[in-house]
């Protein structure tokens, strides 16, 4: 029986003959060892950590490809490159952009062992002959990249993922590799029960980036936040050392009208949003990596697969939704360890823009459509099959909650099939309840984005016990420090430790992520982010252990 030192040294060996990387970190060491030990693993890293090494090395000492599940071609793209500048064996995608002879080629290289990895979306695993496909390769391990989109709780939520726990049993549950850089405990939880992974092993690795100056900027103006905006990408800009940089923004109008401004001030800049050609968010994407252009004014459809080590600065122009969203996308700036630029410009109207950006609110005549529609046929249908007069936007959206709490169920070859198990009407009542919860936990991010904005203790703090860490002394890097307003937190109660479970007698089971000495954060499974005050706590007698 091979030891864990003896599958260290092994695995630091392969790391540097074959990728270059002279130095594995300990999380990274420790999560290759577990899979090594034929564990599941779920993996908790920030951005810039190294995840993607921990199946890249250990699947060079395993029989079988490695399927790694990725939700962005793009991303797929970046990761292969990486192994092509390496001496591993080669990676191979199949994606909706290649052609017939390209996806044979890919094919042809898995059978004959020349390629090791092969990159999917989630939705190509939906195709019943590409995962009998795959089961005849004998797969080694099973990644899921970005594997927060796999929990409802998760703030990128994908119901493609949802699938892929019956593909990971089809192919013999050869041993499953979570990765991801946000995920409170209740998304973990969330993670191992989807994916259906079996007693896992888990690395998480701290949130904190000590090298990020947070600060946040306030306005009652939107004109003066405006201008405010602008003067700081040129002053950062200016700067040869401090140059290059992301600014989001809440709209694809805000994309185009900062980068126009900026233009105008002979910044090389660049729009990004979902609004653009394929073609030509890839080719920002590329100007950036290349240094061909120095900063990009960007919506959330710019996000994952950023690796660039040296963003020095990003900024917000508007708050975005959640400190889910937001620690990911300051996530792409010091990965080199370098200090970098953290600045939200605040408006607190900007919240109520989305809450309208983000209100979901449950489509139950559409859902009530759907359902009953699907549960007139006894066999699995085509979409095309249904009868719903709905728009497709809705329509989807209400198959997506259906499958959700498993009143339907999305066949590999794509069809649609009603679980007998239960009358329409249930279906009905369970997933316009799915949609109710989501609000309100869509709901009370926001709010705890506006404590973030607004608080006048160290903001690391605040943001660190969101996904529940504790920080009990002042980061000494954030505005609230440098204002000495920030101060040393007392732990909290005994009686409410974080992470351990909790109920309320009206919310329902929860966990909690953070507490201080007066008060405590707890995530509700039904009702999202609430920040109770423990002597009401105990006074009304509001929650229960365990």
């Amino acid at each position: 029986m091979t030891t864990s030192s003896e599958y260290d040294s092994r695995l630091r060996s392969l790391a540097a003959e074959k990728f270059g990387w002279t130095h594995l970190h300990d999380e990274q060491l420790r999560a290759m060892e577990q899979v090594m030990a034929g564990k599941d693993v779920l993996v908790v890293l920030p951005t810039g950590a190294g995840k993607s090494a921990i199946y890249q090395v250990p699947a060079l000492l395993l029989d079988g490809p490695t399927v790694v599940v990725s939700p962005l071609i793009a991303l797929q793209n970046d990761q292969i490159d990486s192994i092509e500048d390496s001496r591993a064996p080669d990676a191979v995608a199949l994606n909706s952009t290649q052609s017939k002879s390209e996806r044979r080629a890919a094919w042809d290289a898995l059978r004959r062992g020349d390629a090791g990895y092969i990159f999917l979306s989630p939705e190509q695993l939906a195709n019943e002959d590409l995962v009998d496909d795959l089961a005849a390769l004998r797969v080694a391990l099973f990644v899921v990249d970005e594997a927060h989109c796999v929990s409802a709780w998760g703030h990128d939520f994908r119901p493609d993922y949802l699938r892929l726990a019956p593909v990971i049993d089809r192919l013999g549950h050869p041993g499953v590799i979570a990765l991801t850089a946000t995920a409170a405990p209740p998304v973990r939880r969330d993670i191992v029960s989807r994916l259906g992974m079996r007693d896992p092993g888990e690395v998480v690795a701290g949130f904190d980036r000590p090298n990020l100056r947070l600060a946040v900027d306030r306005f009652t103006d939107d004109a003066d936040k405006r201008e405010a905006v602008i003067a700081r990408i040129r002053t950062l800009t200016s700067d040869p050392a401090t140059r290059r940089g992301l600014v989001y923004v809440a709209s694809r109008k805000d994309s185009e009208f900062y980068a126009a401004e900026s233009a105008a001030a002979g910044i090389r800049v660049a729009a990004y949003h979902a609004g653009m050609r394929a073609a030509d968010r890839e080719q920002v994407h590329q100007d950036f990596l290349t240094g061909a252009i120095d900063v990009i004014v960007a919506t959330s459809a710019f996000g994952m697969g950023i690796d660039k080590p040296d963003v020095r600065f990003v900024l917000h122009a508007s708050a975005p939704e959640a400190l889910d969203s937001y620690y990911q996308q300051i996530g792409r700036a010091g990965r080199d360890g370098e200090a970098a630029e953290i600045t939200l410009f605040y408006r607190p109207e900007d919240l109520s823009l989305q809450k309208f950006l983000t209100a979901t609110t449950a489509p139950e005549d559409t859902i009530a459509e759907v359902a009953h529609a699907l549960y007139r046929h006894d066999h699995p249908v085509r979409l095309s099959q249904l009868e719903v007069a709905a728009a497709p936007a809705r329509r989807t959206r209400a198959i997506n909650l259906l499958e959700q709490v498993g009143a339907i169920t999305i066949t590999e070859s794509g069809l649609l099939e009603a679980d007998s198990g239960r009358t329409p009407g249930q279906a009905v009542e369970q997933a316009a309840g799915a949609a109710r919860a989501y609000e309100e936990l869509t709901r009370s991010r926001i709010e705890m984005m506006r404590g973030y904005a607004e608080t006048t203790g160290c903001r690391r703090q605040h943001l660190l016990g969101y996904f529940g860490e504790q920080l009990l002394d002042p980061c000494g890097n954030c505005d609230t420090c440098d204002a000495g307003t920030a101060a040393r937190r007392t732990p909290g109660a005994d009686e409410f430790p974080v992470h351990s479970a909790v109920r309320h007698r009206d919310w329902g089971a929860g966990s909690i992520m953070s507490a201080e000495a007066d008060r405590i954060t707890v995530l509700f499974e039904e009702v999202g982010y609430k920040t109770l005050f423990l002597p009401e706590v105990r006074k009304q007698d509001l929650l229960t252990r365990g």
